[in-house]
């Protein structure tokens, strides 16, 4: 192919995925710049409150692991 098409041809794919990378949502919870995305279902309140009562759940398990091997006589770290 000659370099007369290549180059610009590479220029433009440069050009559209660093666009695509400018509007394209960095993970779950990040937003696209306005005008573009919405926001992510992460950040809802409800989902919010959803995160907390599972992450308050699971540090009660833990704890109560802890407390089970130690009832049994068992050595916890």
């Amino acid at each position: 192919m000659s370099d007369r098409i290549f180059m610009p041809l590479m220029a433009l794919i440069a050009f559209a995925m660093i666009a695509l990378a400018l509007v394209w949502p960095q993970g779950y919870g990040a937003r696209s710049p306005d005008p573009f995305g919405s926001t992510p279902i992460q950040q809802t309140p409800e989902m919010r409150a959803k995160i907390e009562r599972e992450k308050e759940g699971a540090r009660r398990r833990a704890e109560e692991a802890v407390r089970a091997v130690k009832a049994a006589g068992g050595a916890v770290q």
